[in-house]
């Protein structure tokens, strides 16, 4: 077996993968093309990669070969690299995956789970491809891919943390435009995020996208498996996307479009290869008893806790009356958030849910009844299930709560006094869209007694948040750049 010494500033790292210059001058993180690329992608992983569903001691990452290859992923910590002793070589020990095909299957994509790591630590991965006439007992191949992400500091230890969200990209006017495509990822980017939040309408695939303006290869709807993927793979060829994934980790979750507009999923024929699609183009972490299931939680520290959840999958029909056997979030889903309210110990409790509290969203003649969670004249809606989870936060006198949102297609802030006590019991944010026309506006329902802090529109933006042990701020942010509008919760 020969070695490769790689160095990682002064520390040697050994790798079976081939032989290495003398001296030992290149890195795993060398820009040089013979050693791979550290942004976006290369002409191996032409959709570049993506590092997701990163924990205190996981990650999963993301990639997608140009037909069918073997590839095989390390990685190592760089912590050591910044021992003060200039003089010492210390070897560590690589990590690295047995070799993985892919597959027609899958559409040739990949999302490989890296585990046993360290909390709050930044890790160097590198992603070697080589063709798919080597057997998985070989390791051999090209360099493609390298990048850096940092695990998430475990429930213990209080950490400030900046993360943003947003969605809605690439509605059928607001499309990939030229090379970067989006360029608002590029904002996004300067902002150096712990974590990026993706609420939903990862892509449009019941919209079309003209071109020109936009550029070509959308200009069709998605309605079976391989329409869907290529509409996933439409967005990847966007360069802004594909720098900003390479190196900020994401945690996505999917809305009505990914499938189409306002599904419920029980009902709708296309949900399944909307779904699977939707898995093979993103890195989400669901538990091997449960491959479907999307919703999930991000324990980032001693102070927040954000519950992702899925609003689609088990809902009952928009255009059924509300009821207490309405659901949006189905029977196991509520349990799960209710519980996980009640016991979480983070000082921020954070629910991302793709569709607004408050704000009606009507249906039309194909798919008729309210979309979200506020109710309309027409009795649909799904404000009991809603009221549910509001008397647990009040029963349980459950603090520092914080909703997070999107879908319509502006920026608002609602503070929330569900009782009339005179004490705001919760805040929802929305933001969005990435890319896409703004919504028409709909006036805040007032069941459950909300203050409008904020609301403008118009303009492309993203959410931006800081959370700490004592406050949570949070700024809108638009696609130059500029913070527009902006609000600051002390914790309780």
């Amino acid at each position: 077996m020969r070695l490769l010494c790689v160095f990682v500033g002064l520390v040697a790292v050994c790798s079976v993968l081939g032989g290495c210059p003398a001296g030992g001058s290149q890195s795993i993180g060398s820009r040089d093309a013979s050693e791979g690329h550290s942004v976006s992608g290369s002409g191996l992983l032409p959709q570049g990669v993506a590092i997701g569903d990163v924990s205190s001691q996981r990650a999963l990452l993301w990639l997608r070969t140009d037909g069918a290859a073997v590839v095989q992923v390390e990685w190592v910590p760089l912590s050591a690299s910044e021992q003060p002793s200039a003089s010492a070589t210390t070897v560590i020990p690589l990590s690295r995956t047995a070799p993985l095909k892919t597959v027609a299957e899958t559409d040739y994509t990949l999302t490989v789970p890296l585990g046993g790591l360290t909390p709050a630590t930044r890790y160097r991965y590198h992603v070697v491809v080589g063709p798919a006439e080597l057997s998985t007992g070989q390791r051999s191949g090209t360099p493609a891919v390298t990048g850096e992400f940092v695990t998430l500091p475990d429930e213990r230890t209080s950490a400030a943390v900046t993360f943003a969200w947003s969605g809605d990209l690439g509605s059928g006017g607001r499309c990939r435009r030229g090379a970067d495509g989006y360029p608002i990822f590029n904002v996004l980017h300067r902002y150096h995020p712990d974590f990026f939040l993706f609420l939903g309408d990862t892509m449009y695939g019941d919209h079309v996208c003209p071109s020109p303006l936009n550029e070509p290869g959308a200009d069709f709807k998605a309605t079976t498996l391989d329409t869907y993927r290529l509409r996933h793979r439409y967005q990847r060829g966007a360069d802004a996307l594909r720098r900003f994934l390479a190196d900020t980790p994401v945690y996505v979750i999917w809305d009505d479009h990914e499938v189409r507009n306002n599904f419920a999923g029980p009902y709708d024929e296309r949900m399944p290869v909307g779904r699977q699609a939707l898995r093979e183009y993103w890195p989400i972490d669901s538990p091997r008893e449960d491959p479907h299931r999307l919703y999930r939680t991000v324990r980032y520290g001693a102070d927040l806790e954000l519950f992702i959840l899925d609003v689609r999958q088990y809902r009952s029909r928009n255009v059924d009356q509300d009821s207490a056997s309405k659901t949006m979030l189905g029977a196991a889903q509520l349990a799960w958030l209710l519980n996980g309210l009640q016991t979480s110990t983070a000082t921020w409790k954070v629910i991302a849910t793709s569709v607004p509290l408050s704000i009606p969203k009507g249906g039309d003649s194909t798919v008729p009844g309210n979309d979200g969670w506020a109710g309309g004249p027409d009795g649909t809606g799904f404000e009991r299930e809603r009221q549910v989870v509001v008397d647990t936060i009040l029963s349980h006198k459950i603090n520092n709560v914080v909703f997070l949102s999107g879908d319509v297609h502006w920026v608002q802030a609602n503070a929330y006094d569900p009782n009339q006590d005179g004490v705001i019991d919760f805040h929802e944010y929305i933001a969005g869209p990435l890319s896409a026309p703004s919504g028409r506006f709909a006036s805040t329902q007032t069941a459950l007694h909300p203050i409008e802090l904020f609301y403008e529109a118009g303009y492309h933006n993203f959410g931006l948040a800081r959370a700490t042990k004592y406050e949570f701020h949070v700024s809108m942010v638009d696609e130059t750049g500029k913070e527009r509008v902006s609000h600051r919760l002390m914790a309780q």
